[in-house]
C-alpha cells in the first residue's frame, strides 16, 4: 500500500523539524569555547561552600542528567517560555538537585518521545483506518503536548509526596524539639539533636538551616528562608512559633508542644474526614448493584408464581 503524497510531505515537515532542533545544537556544542581552552592554563577553580549546598546535594558528585546538547536544545526551544523562577521554586519544592535547563531538557526529551510515538501511531491509523494526513497531524500534536505535560505532572506529584512526608515526620520532630529545649538546651541545639538522631525530608531541610546559621547567617532568618520556601501551613506556623519565641523570649517548649498537638489534631480530622469520604464511596456499589440485584431474586421467584396460577 503506497502512502498518500500528503502523507509523505507531512513526515517530511517532522524531519525537518527535528534536523532544525538537532543541527544549531550540535553546532553551538560541537567545539570548545576559548574559555574552556584556556581554563587548564589558568587553573580557574569555581569556589563554592559546601554549608551552602543543598539539601542532598554532595559537592564534587557528578550530576546525572540531559546532555549539553539537549540542554541546548531545550534553551532553544523554550526561550520565550516565561520566567524560571516559579519553576525553581517547585524544584526546591520538590528537593531536586537538578536545574531549571536540566528539566527544560527533560521536557524536551518527553515532548521528542511523544512526538515519535505520535508518528508511529498516525501512521499505522493512516495505514489501517486511512485517517490520512490529519489524523497523523493531531497524533503528533496530542502526543507530543501529553509528553510535555507528563514532566510537569511527575513534578508536581513529587512535591506534593515530599510534603506529604515532611507534614508525617513534623509530629515527631517537634516533640524531640520541646523534649531537648526542656531538658535545656537552646533552639540551635535543640536543632543540632534532631538533626543527629533523624531522618528524613524535615531533617534534611532542618540541616540546610543549621547550615545556614554556620555559615553566619541568624537562625530567624535561616527558619524564615524555610519557611518561605516549603509552603505547608502547619510547618510555617511552627516556623513563626519559633521566630516569635526567639524574638520576644516566650517559654519554646510549650509552643513546641502545642505546634506538635495542633498537627496531630489536623491529622486526626483528615483521617475522619477520609473516612466519611469512603464511607460514601463504599455505597455507591451498595447501592447501585447490591440492592438491585437483592430485589431482583426477592421479586422475581414472586412473578414467577403469580404467573404460573393464573
Amino acid at each position: 500500500m503506497s502512502a498518500s503524497p500528503a502523507l509523505l510531505a507531512l513526515l517530511g515537515l517532522v524531519l525537518a523539524a527535528g534536523l532544525w532542533l538537532v543541527l544549531p545544537g550540535a553546532r553551538a556544542t560541537g567545539g570548545r569555547s576559548f574559555a574552556a581552552r584556556i581554563a587548564p592554563q589558568l587553573r580557574s577553580v569555581e569556589v563554592q561552600s559546601a554549608l551552602l549546598a543543598r539539601p542532598g546535594h554532595r559537592p564534587g558528585r557528578a550530576a546525572v542528567g540531559p546532555g549539553p546538547l539537549a540542554r541546548a536544545l531545550a534553551q532553544r526551544v523554550f526561550r520565550h517560555a516565561g520566567p524560571s523562577a516559579a519553576l525553581e521554586r517547585r524544584l526546591v519544592r520538590a528537593g531536586a538537585t537538578t536545574t531549571v535547563a536540566d528539566f527544560r531538557a527533560e521536557q524536551l526529551l518527553f515532548a521528542t518521545a511523544g512526538l515519535l510515538t505520535g508518528v508511529l501511531l498516525g501512521t499505522a491509523g493512516a495505514a489501517r483506518w486511512g485517517t490520512g494526513p490529519g489524523g497523523v497531524l493531531l497524533a503528533v500534536v496530542a502526543t507530543s503536548g501529553c509528553g510535555y505535560l507528563l514532566r510537569g505532572h511527575l513534578l508536581s506529584r513529587r512535591v506534593r509526596r515530599r510534603e506529604a512526608r515532611m507534614l508525617a515526620e513534623f509530629p515527631a520532630v517537634a516533640e524531640l524539639m520541646a523534649l531537648s529545649v526542656g531538658a535545656g538546651e537552646s533552639a540551635v541545639g535543640s536543632l543540632e539533636r534532631v538533626c543527629r538522631v533523624a531522618e528524613g525530608e524535615l531533617t534534611a531541610e532542618f540541616r540546610g538551616v543549621l547550615a545556614q546559621t554556620r555559615s553566619g547567617a541568624g537562625l530567624v532568618h535561616a527558619l524564615q528562608d524555610f519557611s518561605a520556601r516549603t509552603p505547608v501551613a502547619p510547618i510555617g506556623r511552627f516556623v513563626d512559633g519559633i521566630v516569635v519565641a526567639i524574638e520576644r523570649g516566650t517559654p519554646l517548649a510549650d509552643v513546641l508542644r502545642a505546634q506538635a498537638q495542633d498537627v496531630r489534631d489536623h491529622d486526626k480530622r483528615e483521617l475522619m474526614e477520609a473516612a466519611g469520604r469512603k464511607e460514601i464511596a463504599m455505597m455507591v456499589p451498595l447501592v447501585f448493584f447490591v440492592l438491585p440485584l437483592t430485589v431482583v431474586f426477592a421479586v422475581y421467584p414472586g412473578i414467577a408464581v403469580l404467573e404460573l396460577g393464573f
